[in-house]
């Protein structure tokens, strides 16, 4: 894999890379307990080389992918995004994303990990429509900053992003280049992102680590989303789950009309048939062995898909999120996972 001057400034800087979903980027900056706290109570920078991005222009694109994905695409206004879920016909998720009206074309970012199967999955079904899509993830690089000061931080080093409402983003001029800075669509993960030619990457992590941010890892990352209740495709999403198990109301939309899998959602909402939920966990002792199962009585009652330890200023402690049928996922229910005694919390966690 070829680093990027970034990630040469990064490893000379004593960082340690790794695989993280699907790119080479810093799980830690070397105190990644540090970095996780910048993220929940002042303002953290992150590499996000990990974001894939898909360009789909032609006439068709907007009523294309409005039939694609479970959220509405026709009536995103310029300059605004959504999140939604790629299913099959079955209804079960094979990949999240969001997707931005950009004007004459649209704009989808997924996990690079994400992206070839979601490209593939595109190309199977333009058939005779105007649609074309195009991979610029090389093209254009992404920085991420988040925690409560990250409005505070980018104002600081000449970004102002006051106006901007979660999904929208706007197109700027910063010191002679070019960016764009997307508020995220996600309710629980309030933080920007900045869309830059990279050749100028440096230049504005530079700026904002002096204006107040500090650089987190990917390790900080996962700390953070846990604790925000966000669950990730491939972890906490699995193909063998359907949308509205995963608590992610945000990323459907009832009023579209037809996508793929659309039935089996329609169903689940008009039936009142969901089983089980996404929830969160608070163990004792250290973090169980992700898909170790959840048990009330000695019977399975669900499962844990990711699991810390967290270093919360207060003290520490063993967060896990995971699935939990509907008569158990009430905040305050014990039940074990594994050997360990645990208890539903709320998400996100406090």
């Amino acid at each position: 894999m070829t680093a990027t001057t970034i990630q040469e400034k990064f490893a000379a800087s004593g960082a340690h890379l790794e695989e993280y979903r699907g790119a080479e980027t810093p799980s830690s900056f070397g105190d990644a307990a540090g970095e996780f706290r910048a993220l929940l109570e002042g303002c953290a920078i992150f590499d996000m080389s990990w974001q894939a991005k898909l360009v789909l222009s032609g006439e068709d694109r907007v009523r294309w992918l409005n039939g694609m994905v479970t959220n509405n695409i026709r009536d995103l206004a310029p300059g605004h995004g959504v999140y939604s879920f790629l299913l099959n016909a079955q209804g079960r998720i094979q990949g999240d994303m969001v997707a931005y009206n950009r004007g004459d074309y649209l704009l989808v970012t997924t996990d690079r990990e994400q992206a070839p199967a979601i490209t593939a999955t595109f190309d199977r079904y333009i058939i005779m429509d105007d649609v074309e899509v195009g991979d610029i993830s090389d093209k254009l690089a992404a920085v991420g900053i988040a925690g409560p000061k990250a409005r505070e931080v980018l104002s600081s080093a000449g970004i102002d992003v006051a106006s901007l409402a979660p999904g929208q983003l706007v197109d700027t001029v910063w010191h002679d280049a070019g960016i764009s800075v997307a508020r995220s669509v996600r309710p629980q993960m309030d933080g920007y992102e900045i869309w830059l030619a990279a050749e100028n990457v440096e230049k504005a992590w530079d700026a904002l680590v002096l204006a107040g941010a500090r650089p987190a890892g990917s390790d900080a990352l996962e700390l953070y989303r846990m604790v925000r209740g966000v669950p990730r495709f491939g972890v906490d999403l699995r193909e063998r789950d359907l949308p509205q198990e995963t608590g992610q109301e945000y990323a459907l939309n009832f009023a579209k009309g037809c996508y793929i899998g659309q039935e089996i959602v329609e169903r689940i909402r008009s039936r009142a048939i969901l089983h089980r939920t996404f929830v969160g966990f608070e163990v004792e002792g250290e973090p169980p062995v992700p898909g170790t199962k959840v048990q009330v009585n000695h019977k399975n009652a669900g499962e844990m898909t990711s699991a810390a330890r967290v270093p919360f200023p207060s003290g520490e402690r063993t967060l896990a999120l995971g699935y939990a049928h509907r008569e158990i996922a009430v905040p305050g229910t014990v039940v074990q996972i594994g050997e360990q005694s645990a208890t539903v919390r709320a998400l996100p966690f406090a």
